[in-house]
C-alpha cells in the first residue's frame, strides 16, 4: 500500500514536470512572435487612429518607422506626425471597461479640440455587445469629432452619430455600460493630453 502511494506521487510529479517543461519550451519558442504581434497591433492602431493608410504589415512598419516620431511631454509618451500641415498627437490609453482593461490609441490635433481618430489595441468586453467598440461604425463616430470639453454618450438607439460638432457619440445598443466606460476612458485621456501639452 505504501509502495503504491510512493509510485503515485512519483508518477504525478513526472507527468507534471513533463507538461511544465513542454509548456516552457513552447513559450520560449513563441515568445518573440508574440512580442512581434503585440508590437504590430500597437503600430496598426496608431496609424489607423491617425488616418494613415497602408497595404500590409510590411508597409505599415515602414511608414511607422519613417514618419512617426516618439516624444515625451509632461510625463506622457506621444507618437507624432504632420498630416496636411497639421501636427497630430497620438496617445496610448488604457482603462477599465465593464469586464476588463480596454487599451487603444486616440489621436488629436495640436489644440486638442478635434479627435483625428481612435483605434483599439485590446479589449475583453462581451462579443457581440460591448466588444463592438472595435467595429468601424462605432470608432468612426469619433473621427473628426469636435471636443468642447468632454465627449458625451447618447442612448438614442441610432446606429451612429454623424454630427461632428456636438461632442457626443451614440452608445452601443445593449452595451450602454461598456459605452459609458469607454467614453470615460476617452475623456480621461483627453484631459491628460491637454494637461501634458499645456506644460510644454
Amino acid at each position: 500500500m505504501k509502495e503504491n502511494k510512493i509510485y503515485t506521487i512519483i508518477f504525478t510529479f513526472v507527468i507534471s514536470f513533463t507538461f511544465v517543461l513542454i509548456l516552457s519550451i513552447i513559450n520560449s519558442m513563441t515568445y518573440d512572435k508574440v512580442l512581434e504581434n503585440q508590437n504590430f497591433s500597437k503600430i496598426r492602431a496608431i496609424l489607423n487612429s491617425m488616418g494613415i493608410e497602408y497595404k500590409d504589415e510590411k508597409e505599415a512598419i515602414k511608414i511607422f518607422n519613417s514618419k512617426i516620431d516618439q516624444i515625451e511631454i509632461g510625463g506622457l509618451k506621444f507618437y507624432t506626425t504632420v498630416i496636411n500641415a497639421e501636427k497630430i498627437y497620438s496617445y496610448i490609453f488604457s482603462g477599465s471597461g465593464l469586464w476588463g482593461t480596454i487599451t487603444g490609441v486616440i489621436s488629436v490635433n495640436e489644440n486638442v479640440d478635434r479627435i483625428i481618430g481612435i483605434d483599439i489595441i485590446s479589449q475583453n468586453e462581451t462579443p457581440g455587445l460591448g466588444g463592438r467598440i472595435e467595429e468601424d461604425w462605432f470608432k468612426n463616430q469619433f473621427k473628426g469629432e469636435h471636443v468642447k470639453d468632454k465627449i458625451k454618450i447618447k442612448v438614442s438607439g441610432a446606429s451612429t452619430d454623424f454630427n461632428k460638432e456636438n461632442s457626443s457619440a451614440d452608445a452601443i445598443t445593449g452595451a450602454t455600460l461598456t459605452s459609458r466606460f469607454f467614453i470615460n476612458i476617452i475623456n480621461d485621456s483627453l484631459e491628460k493630453i491637454r494637461n501634458a501639452l499645456r506644460s510644454e
